[in-house]
């Protein structure tokens, strides 16, 4: 049964002439144990909720995992596919996609992602246990990872945060074959990966890969760890292949037509490319269908629970009844009692109105709780010795929280968010974009968001961040300017599909909306947030702190004779999806200028020439946040001179 698996895999490849062999080849044991005696899952039921999860961190071995896709019988993972790997458009594409064959439950390739986002995927089952039950919610994450999963920087976040939690229901199988792309690991690093898990708190099991009865004890053993356990596997990359076994050259390029003939011959396989002995592809689909039992039993139980429907509607992802009313008034109130305060407050102060309404949103900071004011009183703590709670302490792990908050969208029945500074979304960006690959609903949080931090200087305050993330496909960017237009856009980003990353102020801004509006004007990205009832001279675009600004901009131009609109752009991404009339209506004809504590990058789409953003293109320096704003332009006054001599 091994050996069918490492020769769909070796066969794919070679036809692709593209892809790595050597990873299928070497785990292909470990594999056939896991898939037919210790996972649960029913191969017809893809979507069972409480099916174990099974991620490949190390996700360039893709055809390990689409082998036993098609070979236990997922629907989407035919032979067809197989044979069109790497292929435009097919379904086994170069690295495991989510959403693009059952069975993948996370998309993987940059090294480490897949061990840090399976934290998440196990802690969002303990907690999703602690208010559901065993009868519900009882399964584990199987994770499969290599030597470069555990150099890179987010394993030791992800590891470090698994033991401290004790997530007993974590297994990480490591695929120790001591070998890199550019050689021996000996080359590059020499650390006792067993001792470094168990400062972590974890267990460990040490076996041969490729004894089929020492792995099946350990994954017997790993199931009843009292905390997240390391099952570090000795094996040989490209097991079977007479010149490459391990050797380097076996890990990325097809093992060529002849090396392939004498693996063939060497592991007694005499059967042509593709092709699967019938006792075996039974075999293989037998083990596909062996939870399904089990998937009976757990029905029985989900339809007799008194919160099934609950369950169901968290899973599904589904909006809580009444969610859009509940938040109309709340948007009422906030407007009828104007505060000065900080944009970061009027986030906190939103997600309290939607913590209340929706028990599935989860929250948490590294390490910034108080300052980036994450947890509202609405949202209790996590509390580690019975997981309830809904606000994680991440510590200062920026990239770990980031990938544990995928792991938990994806586990379903949660929709997280998290916080820290902006200038610190840099180390959360490689989640950010799997988060954005993936269409999945999280929502990353960032404060302390321009030069207005101040005393703090450049290396806290961020210029080129929100350019960046408003470049990234898949994504929307919001900025709200008030607490009114914060509840306008998490509601948005809550209700809306894919993630969203939400940048907040630390300093106070005078309240703008003070008229209520059911209309939500900041979930169509842009609107005239003041105008006059004559044609516009000018208009002004703005976000943020800076539409408060852009205000104070208005009033000295509007002291000269001219008639300005000031525009509040909260999301460039949503304002976009609208229909080119509405978009023409605000942006107006007269002639524009956009103002933006932050990098002039892509302001140029709305204005007509560089001169006409007034923004940031430098870095910049310690001291008090206004003294800062004054020197690099950013007041009232000297925006209002720009604009008028300008014009």
């Amino acid at each position: 049964m091994a050996n069918a698996l490492r020769f769909l895999a070796a066969d794919a490849v070679e036809k692709a002439q593209s892809g790595h062999p050597g990873m299928p080849l070497g785990m292909a044991d470990l594999a056939t144990v896991l898939f037919t005696r210790h996972l649960k899952y029913d191969a017809p039921a893809p979507q069972w909720p409480d099916r174990d999860r099974f991620v490949l961190s190390n996700g360039h071995g893709s055809m390990l995992l689409y082998g036993l896709l098609h070979l236990t019988g997922y629907a989407s993972a035919s032979l067809d596919e197989l044979k069109r790997f790497r292929q435009a458009h097919s379904r086994a594409a170069g690295h495991p996609e989510y959403g693009h064959m059952a069975g993948i439950e996370t998309t993987s390739g940059p090294l480490g992602q897949g061990i840090a986002t399976a934290v998440g995927m196990a802690l969002a089952e303990r907690m999703l246990n602690a208010e559901f039950g065993d009868d519900l919610v009882d399964h584990r994450v199987w994770v499969f990872c290599g030597d470069g999963c555990l150099m890179e920087g987010v394993s030791q976040e992800a590891i470090s945060l698994a033991g401290h939690m004790r997530l007993s229901r974590l297994i990480v199988v490591f695929d120790d074959n001591g070998t890199t792309i550019d050689g021996s690991t000996r080359l590059a690093t020499s650390d006792d990966q067993r001792k470094r898990f168990e400062a972590s708190n974890w267990a460990t099991i040490g076996i041969d890969g490729h004894d089929l009865e020492a792995i099946d004890k350990a994954f017997a053993a790993a199931r009843i760890s009292d905390r997240p356990i390391l099952i570090a596997a000795r094996t040989h990359i490209g097991f079977g292949a007479p010149t490459k076994q391990g050797k380097s050259v076996a890990h990325g390029a097809p093992l060529g037509a002849a090396e392939l003939a004498r693996m063939r011959e060497k592991l007694n396989w005499p059967h042509a490319a593709f092709e699967i002995p019938q006792d075996l592809m039974m075999a293989w689909r037998g083990a596909g269908k062996r939870g399904s039992a089990e998937h009976s039993l757990w029905q029985k139980r989900h339809d007799a629970a008194e919160r099934c429907a609950e369950f169901d509607r968290r899973v599904a992802g589904d909006a809580p009844a009444g969610m859009a009313a509940a938040v109309t008034r709340a948007l009422a109130d906030f407007a009828n009692d104007p505060e000065e305060i900080p944009i970061r407050q009027g986030s906190q102060k939103a997600v309290g109105v939607l913590a209340k309404l929706m028990p599935e949103l989860v929250g948490g900071s590294a390490d910034l709780t108080n300052s980036v004011l994450t947890r509202p009183t609405e949202m209790p703590a996590l509390d580690l010795a019975s997981f309830k709670g809904r606000h994680i302490a991440y510590g200062v792990r920026e990239h770990g929280m980031a990938a544990a908050m995928n792991g938990i969208a994806l586990q379903g029945g949660f929709l997280p968010y998290g916080g820290t500074y902006l200038t610190f979304s840099d180390y959360c960006r490689p989640s950010i974009r799997l988060a954005a690959l993936m269409g999945i609903k999280v929502v990353f949080l960032f404060s302390h968001d321009s030069i207005g931090v101040g005393e703090d200087g450049p290396t806290h305050q961020p210029i080129e961040q929100l350019a960046s993330l408003r470049a990234m496909p898949g994504i929307k960017v919001y900025r709200p300017a008030d607490k009114v237009e914060a509840l306008e856009c998490w509601y948005d980003a809550v209700s809306g599909e894919g993630p969203s990353v939400m940048v907040v102020a630390r300093q106070k801004v005078p309240q703008l909306r003070i008229e209520v509006r059911a209309d939500m004007p900041s979930r169509r990205g842009a609107y005239v947030i003041s105008a006059m009832d004559r044609p516009r001279d000018l208009t002004l675009l703005a976000t943020g702190s800076e539409v408060s600004l852009a205000m104070d901009v208005g009033k000295i131009l509007g002291e000269k004779g001219l008639c300005v609109a000031v525009v509040s752009m909260p999301c460039w991404q949503q304002f976009e999806r609208q229909a080119n009339a509405y978009r023409d209506e605000v942006l107006g004809t007269a002639p524009r200028f956009a103002i933006e504590a932050a990098s002039p990058f892509g302001w140029q789409r709305y204005v007509a020439d560089q001169e006409r953003i007034i923004a940031i293109d430098r870095f910049g320096f310690s001291g008090p946040g206004v003294v800062v704003y004054d020197e690099l332009g950013l007041t009232p006054a000297k925006i209002a001179q720009r604009v008028a001599d300008s014009l």
